[in-house]
């Protein structure tokens, strides 16, 4: 049997090369992001619906390097992105989720100015573990006070 080869963008195949960050499975994504520590997600969308994901992709790395290996960079490819996306409130892409000790600290949602990131990962890193935001519920059927749909 052959086995299949999945191809990443190579802008994603980069940050995993170059830079060394793990890219999780599924089934590895749980113990990944139960280490001690800090630890960054990197939300990946598909860059075919949102090209912005393409700009985070090539930032990451400098916003590490401005951090000084104060966390561990994770890439959560498109796939287990959107799987473990409701578990940490994750609604808009491309995100960043930083973790302590693998308990949700907060997020930073869509492509921001330099500034932007720089003081919002230096206040998320002070900030204490919280319950992540809540997922939006489905909305609910409407009903006439007929009772109709």
């Amino acid at each position: 049997m052959t086995p299949v080869v999945t191809r990443f963008h190579s802008l994603f195949e980069r940050l995993m090369r170059e830079f060394g960050y793990e890219a999780p499975t599924l089934e590895t994504f749980d113990s990944v992001v139960a280490r001690a520590g800090h630890t960054l997600l990197f939300f990946a969308d598909n860059p075919e619906r949102s090209k912005e994901t393409l700009d985070l992709a090539v930032i990451l790395p400098e916003i590490a390097r401005a951090f000084h290996g104060r966390f561990d960079v994770v890439v959560l490819l498109p796939t287990i992105a959107n799987a473990v996306a409701p578990r940490y409130g994750v609604r808009r892409w491309p995100a960043l989720v930083l973790l302590r000790d693998g308990k949700y600290v907060g997020s930073i949602e869509a492509v921001r100015d330099w500034d932007d990131y720089h003081s919002e990962v230096t206040r998320l890193l002070k900030r204490e573990p919280s319950a992540p935001p809540q997922p939006i519920p489905a909305r609910a059927e409407v009903t006439t006070a007929r009772g109709d749909h």
